[in-house]
C-alpha cells in the first residue's frame, strides 16, 4: 500500500527528493549462494509456450518461475498461492 494518493503526487515528491534519499542511503556488503540449483532444458511447442506465458503474467511471474512452481506443487502434492 502506498502512502501516496496517486501516481502523480508520487512523482513529484521522487523528482524533489531523490537526490537527499540516494545519499542518505547506506552501501551494504551482499553475497550470494552459489550452485543451489541445476539447469534443465525442455522444448515446449510454440503454443504451449504462449500458454504458459500468458498464465505466468497473470500470476505476475516469469514462464520459469511458474513451471518451477507447477513441478514443486505436484512433488508436493501441494498447491502454492501466489499475489495476483
Amino acid at each position: 500500500m502506498s502512502v501516496f494518493k496517486d501516481r502523480e503526487k508520487e512523482s513529484e515528491f521522487w523528482e524533489k527528493n531523490f537526490d537527499a534519499a540516494w545519499r542518505k542511503g547506506k552501501s551494504a556488503n551482499v553475497s550470494f549462494a552459489r550452485n543451489l540449483s541445476e539447469t534443465l532444458n525442455i522444448r515446449l511447442d510454440p503454443d504451449t509456450l504462449t500458454h504458459v506465458k500468458k498464465e505466468a503474467r497473470k500470476k505476475g511471474l516469469g514462464p520459469t518461475q511458474l513451471i518451477r512452481m507447477w513441478i514443486m506443487e505436484k512433488m508436493n502434492g501441494t498447491t502454492v498461492s501466489t499475489v495476483t
